[in-house]
């Protein structure tokens, strides 16, 4: 039998204050990750982010007046890394839709204290980007594939891309060293649970991390529902009954997934349970938007502007300053509120934003 889910990062402590100075919120959260989108565009419309009739030929993407140029968001990846920030992801929309973001990458990888640099992607255009990317300093890549059957991920991402198109992307970062690599599967009630086995078993194969994700209720137009989730413990428990899993531990206050081993010592899985299982209390992520707004939820309402800080005069001071009163006021822990709350049939959903404007 399965044994219950690991305690993991929930329930983590964290000292009063910082011996750096760096800023801790009204939860005493410390400020350790940047999530970076470098674009609200995607080449993918799937359903859970991007729905083909809210994303369709109509709507009013960012213009490049509007986007933060990479020089600015690198400065205020350094004025972050002084707060206390060591990780950076990089997200869209689809971050490789960018022009040179390489020269993004290389950046960031510039900055003292040798950063931990990501991206998370889905995987259509690595064949073309994974050298550089790696040339340029990027550690790690995450690729998000929702399901091996082609009839199944055609369905998903809404384009037509057939699912071997991302195993090349795959297969090219792994020849140039990103691995292992983090394989991210949302899985949806009624659309892909019958791929959940299928791609443990190849990412075990394969020597890949998979990562799975449940659905959650990010922005204001995926339609999600309760009925819609499939519960971490019945992922898990697929798994386990055809390839034994054992609890790990957490190896860092504030990691986002529960991790599992195979018994047999044949690579691991983790899964990120924010319905059913809220990581709220050990939340360490600040999102930027692509227009230079910080988020400090991905479930928020609203962000700080902080594009017109970085155009309109600010010394890095400044923006540390900004930065650190937005963070010292965080209150966010929607999942636990909403894990908590029994809303009323028909009642009003509370507009958040978008997941294709800051990332995952």
């Amino acid at each position: 039998m399965l044994p219950d889910l690991p305690l993991g990062h929930s329930g983590t402590a964290h000292p009063a204050a910082r011996a750096d100075g760096s800023p801790r919120d009204s939860l005493m959260r410390p400020l350790r990750d940047l999530r970076i989108s470098v674009t609200d565009r995607c080449n993918f419309r799937c359903r859970y982010c991007m729905p083909r009739e809210v994303f369709g030929p109509g709507f009013h993407f960012l213009d490049r007046s509007e986007t933060l140029s990479y020089e600015e968001i690198a400065r205020l990846g350094s004025v972050l890394q002084g707060l206390g920030v060591a990780k950076f992801r990089l997200t869209g929309g689809e971050p490789l839709v960018r022009r040179d973001v390489h020269v993004l990458v290389g950046m960031l990888a510039a900055l003292p204290g040798e950063p931990d640099l990501a991206m998370t992607t889905n995987g259509l255009l690595l064949p073309r980007h994974a050298r550089a990317l790696r040339g340029a300093g990027l550690q790690r890549v995450s690729v998000s594939l929702d399901s091996l059957d082609d009839r199944v991920f055609r369905r998903m991402n809404d384009v037509g891309v057939p699912v071997g198109r991302i195993l090349e992307g795959i297969g090219a970062a792994v020849a140039v060293g990103f691995a292992p690599i983090k394989i991210n599967m949302v899985v949806q009630r009624g659309v892909n649970e019958e791929s959940i086995v299928p791609m443990a078993r190849w990412c075990r194969e394969q020597g890949h991390i998979l990562r799975f994700i449940e659905y959650m209720d990010v922005g204001s137009t995926n339609g999600w529902g309760h009925a819609d989730v499939v519960p971490a413990a019945e992922i898990l428990a697929r798994v386990d009954a055809e390839l034994p899993l054992e609890a790990l531990p957490a190896q860092y206050p504030g990691e986002v997934a529960d991790r599992w081993c195979y018994r047999d010592g044949a690579g691991e899985v983790g899964i990120i349970a924010s319905v059913t299982r809220p990581f709220c209390r050990d939340c360490t992520r600040v999102r930027l938007s692509a227009d230079g707004r910080l988020y400090t939820c991905l479930f928020a309402s609203e962000g700080h502007d902080v594009r017109a800080l970085l155009r309109g005069g600010a010394s890095d001071d400044d923006l540390a300053a900004a930065v650190r009163s937005i963070w010292s006021a965080r209150t966010d822990r929607y999942s636990e509120e909403r894990a908590a709350a029994d809303p009323a049939p028909g009642a009003p959903v509370r507009p958040k934003v978008e997941m294709s404007r800051i990332g995952g």
